[in-house]
């Protein structure tokens, strides 16, 4: 794991100062304390900082092809790096060192682009070619780790793995892009589709750019998907064999590593099904360690610690409480781009914790996205079959009035707020998602936003992105498109982007074995009732582990790494919800109306509505204006 950086002039092959990449590269220092290094050619120059995980005396980056005519900065791990290194050396390859990155030299030099199809495990890496003085950049197929773009004024291009290193660049524009914004109130992340800043852009996941000089810049070029579109057949027994079996490779590829190794354990289904196989595969006690809350309704700690014990774990806890909320400077500077996901600081925490025994941990992430676990995708799937039984032209009036005149009972039981659930019935099947998943519905974002922020947003709207993504999705269900909407949108842009950089803050490799990509490809092949049944999502995963993990931690109601926030902001933190309507940061940027954020902050603060999402947002977003310098 490490960060990389570079600068390559896409019109004609000018010298490129050396020190911009290293000062460049010195922002990423967190994610590479081991080792750094810059190589520079005309036109083009490439940075590295390195955590030594695979190879530890060997592999120092930027590496140049045995024959020297390729040289490369990765990011990332490659898991079947082994089986690729025998298969390139039958055809004539040489390797010079034990890792992992020779191998991916190697593979460009046999398959030029294709090279990524071959490719297993997390990466984004810049390959530059000297005779044909062409620059590769790729990154893997989830969008595990991440890769900046920034076309500059001098006619280059300049690439990351944080957007603080292209912050560390002179010529990097800093201006706010406002449609960036309202994706941001939406979503509570800048998704990749846009950066923050104007001009910055993030390569997709699963996609490669090919960059010539002399030659405009290009299109991303799609190089993975997944598809929904398919059904396995099959008994039960078998696919649950079969399941099994990529679950295991999946995580033992995942532990290979010549430092000590660990795993993030919350008590729920994913991360005790990682921390069993583990413990089956491992001849030492794992190594584990989980984050609990001063709120006991939301504190997994007690079942951290239940599968801890059956699994005989070096175990350890700590607890994140309101006073951590005076790291949110951290947190704004960890991520550069505004992100609200309030998981983030036990997210951060439980890095923390694990990097003072281990150097990488495994997690749990991917398996709700992968397997239909969120209570989302249960209902979606129960709304479309009322949507299936009552026409458009009757739904969207009946059931539109009714979620416009029902009440926002936010202080109310669970099952008596069903304004969200009305409005969604009286939308398609896309549009009903979308609402679903979004931090602020497009009426409440409008109603916060000032006439000048109205003008600059235009016809944009957050959700039409999302909305085009299920509509063209290669799937046959609302289901499929739901979770083909969080692979592609949510994943990357929320869950991805914290674990990254909450662990590389630390210098921690964190790694994702429910993310393998087999694994994805058989579970969206799956039919819906093996996915979704009975009330109950991951069905087949959980009956999968059944011989592994007690039925308490397999079937009780799903929790999530959830924050206490919204009692936070009625409590200890209730002066700080107050002070985010009348920051001056805010103010300056002329974006809302601060009269009706105010109002906003007294319903929460009162119980008469829970916005502590968006409390959250709002606070994150003018902390990071002040990291960016544009306060």
């Amino acid at each position: 794991m490490c960060g990389i950086a570079g600068i390559y002039h896409l019109e004609t092959p000018k010298p490129v100062d050396p020190a911009r990449v290293e000062a460049m590269c010195d922002a990423l220092a967190h994610r590479g304390p081991d080792g750094s290094g810059v190589w520079a050619a005309p036109g083009v120059a490439l940075g590295h900082r390195r955590l030594s995980i695979i190879d530890v005396a060997g592999s120092p980056q930027p590496m140049a092809s045995p024959d020297g005519r390729a040289m490369l900065v990765f990011n990332g791990e490659i898991y079947n790096y082994r089986e690729l290194r025998r298969e390139l050396r039958a055809t004539g390859a040489q390797f010079r060192t034990d890792g992992d990155s020779e191998v991916i030299l190697a593979a460009w030099q046999r398959w030029g682009p294709d090279c990524v199809t071959h490719l297993h495990g997390m990466f984004a890496f810049a390959i530059y070619d000297l005779e044909a003085r062409t620059l590769f950049l790729a990154r893997d197929r989830l969008g595990v780790k991440p890769l900046f773009l920034a076309p500059l004024s001098d006619g280059s291009l300049a690439f990351g793995s944080e957007l603080k290193a292209l912050l560390a660049h002179p010529l990097l524009r800093r201006e706010i892009d406002p449609l960036a914004v309202e994706d941001y109130l939406a979503w509570g992340y800048v998704p990749d589709t846009r950066s923050i800043l104007k001009g910055v852009t993030k390569l997709p996941a699963g996609h490669s750019l090919l960059l010539r000089h002399g030659a405009p810049l290009p299109r991303p070029v799609q190089w993975w998907d997944i598809s929904f579109a398919e059904r396995r057949k099959g008994k039960v027994e078998d696919l649950e064999a079969e399941l099994l079996h990529l679950l295991r490779e999946a995580v033992t590829s995942r532990m290979v590593a010549d430092v000590p190794l660990g795993a993030f354990l919350s008590g729920g289904v994913d991360s005790s099904s990682v921390v069993a196989l583990m413990a089956e595969a491992s001849g030492a006690p794992v190594r584990t360690c989980s984050i609990g809350f001063d709120v006991a309704a939301l504190d997994e700690s007690d079942y951290a610690a239940q599968i801890a014990r059956q699994f005989g774990t070096d175990h350890r806890a700590r607890q994140v409480s309101p006073d951590d909320f005076e790291a949110i400077d951290g947190l704004a500077a960890m991520f550069d781009e505004p992100f609200a996901d309030a998981s983030a600081l036990p997210t951060w925490r439980v890095c923390q914790l694990a990097r003072e025994s281990v150097t990488v941990a495994l997690s749990g992430d991917g398996a709700d996205e992968a397997f239909a676990g969120y209570r989302r995708h249960i209902f979606q799937r129960g709304e479309d079959r009322v949507r299936g039984l009552i026409p458009q032209a009757i739904r969207g009036p009946v059931f539109g009035t009714l979620g416009s005149i029902y009440p926002k009972a936010d202080w109310a039981p669970r099952p008596l707020r069903a304004k969200s659930t009305l409005l969604s019935l009286a939308a398609d099947s896309a549009e009903g998602y979308a609402r679903s998943i979004g931090f602020s519905p497009p009426e409440l974002r409008d109603r916060l936003y000032s006439d000048d922020f109205r003008r600059l947003r235009g016809d944009y709207r957050a959700e039409q992105p999302v909305l085009d993504l299920m509509r063209a999705a290669p799937a046959r269900s609302g289901l499929d498109r739901a979770q083909y909407a969080d692979l592609k949108h949510w994943l990357p842009g929320d869950i991805l982007t914290k674990v990254d950089r909450a662990s590389m803050a630390v210098s921690l490799e964190a790694r994702e074995p429910l993310l393998d990509h087999r694994l994805i490809e058989f579970a969206a092949r799956l039919p819906e009732s093996l996915r979704v049944r009975g009330g109950q999502g991951k069905w087949l995963m959980k009956r999968t582990m059944r011989r592994f993990l007690p039925e308490p931690i397999l079937y009780r109601p799903k929790q999530g790494f959830v924050t206490p926030i919204a009692q936070w902001f009625r409590g200890p933190l209730a002066q700080s919800a107050r002070e985010i309507a009348s920051s001056a940061t805010l103010a300056r940027t002329g974006w809302f109306d601060a009269l009706r954020l105010g109002v906003l902050v007294e319903d929460h603060i009162s119980g008469k509505s829970d916005h502590s999402r968006l409390l959250w947002q709002l606070l994150m977003l003018d902390r990071s204006l002040v990291h960016l310098g544009i306060a």
